[in-house]
């Protein structure tokens, strides 16, 4: 707001600030511009699916979704990415795009067309990614029928545990359980 107000005071004469009842007006108005700016800025952040918040609702009616209150913004945006990027001919490209969309992460996707299935690596992230159902779903929407699909995780071994040096005390000073450990790693 006091940035607004600097622009508007520098568009009248120097003595109005010298009339409170001028620059009690030119505050008031200041304020209601900036409102209006911030108004603005959040119906355009609504025009893009990575920034809209209340606007994901009319996205997942564009692209016949349910929407879900119970997901968050992030998760909602994933399922909308996926379905926006899962338009055209299905590619192994395509499909990865898709599936980068829910993992967080680089995916390896490889087409075994002799056996008929897709084979989707999830290379950078561990465990499985918290939105799986709605990635599979996604995948299996955009990948004709005749295709089968597997998904090969990557978790945190043994080996690579043994392999940092760590010892038990360390693990357990982390408060972590196995299964957070094996899925997501010490990081």
């Amino acid at each position: 707001m006091n940035e607004v107000a600097k622009r508007m005071r520098d568009y009248v004469p120097k003595y109005y600030t010298e009339m409170p009842v001028a620059t009690n007006i030119l505050d008031r108005e200041a304020e209601e511009i900036a409102r209006l700016d911030a108004s603005i800025d959040d119906v355009i952040a609504q025009f893009f699916i990575e920034t809209a918040t209340w606007g994901l609702t009319h996205w997942e009616r564009i692209f016949g979704l349910t929407t879900d209150l119970t997901k968050t913004y992030a998760q909602r945006r994933e399922i909308l990415l996926s379905r926006l990027r899962g338009v055209g001919t299905v590619t192994a490209e395509l499909i990865e795009n898709v599936a980068q969309a829910y993992a967080n992460g680089d995916v390896d996707v490889d087409i075994n067309a002799p056996a008929y299935t897709v084979i989707i690596t999830f290379v950078s992230s561990l465990g499985v990614p918290d939105q799986i159902d709605a990635l599979k779903a996604a995948v299996r929407d955009i990948t004709p029928a005749h295709l089968a699909i597997e998904y090969v995780f990557r978790f945190y071994t043994y080996a690579e545990l043994a392999a940092g040096g760590r010892t038990y005390g360390d693990v357990a000073a982390t408060g972590k359980t196995y299964g957070e450990i094996y899925n997501r790693g010490l990081t």
